[in-house]
């Protein structure tokens, strides 16, 4: 299996996810982005102090993901886990 060059990083799905307040300040939402998807998931409005934890990087982002996205989140984490199999098949072929 050393021989073979496989950059497992190439099959990730991306995930970006943003934090964002209302003109006011008052009100804060989160938005993600999966799979280079232009248009992006609903945004989903959160508590300030669960944007600002984020921000300050004490949330990690799947896990943030998994809280506010969880259906998107299940749909990234079965194609992780198809392409996974894939790839083992490969290799036993080999």
């Amino acid at each position: 299996m050393a021989e073979l060059d496989i950059d497992i990083q190439s099959f990730d799905i991306p995930r970006i996810v943003s934090v964002y307040p209302d003109r006011a300040g008052v009100r804060w939402w989160t938005k993600a982005w999966f799979n280079n998807r232009e248009e992006g998931e609903a945004s989903v409005e959160i508590e300030r102090e669960q944007a600002i934890r984020f921000i300050h990087d004490n949330i990690e982002k799947d896990t943030w993901l998994e809280e506010f996205f969880p259906k998107q989140m299940e749909v990234y984490h079965n194609a992780i886990e198809q392409t996974k199999e894939q790839l083992l098949k490969q290799i036993n072929m080999i």
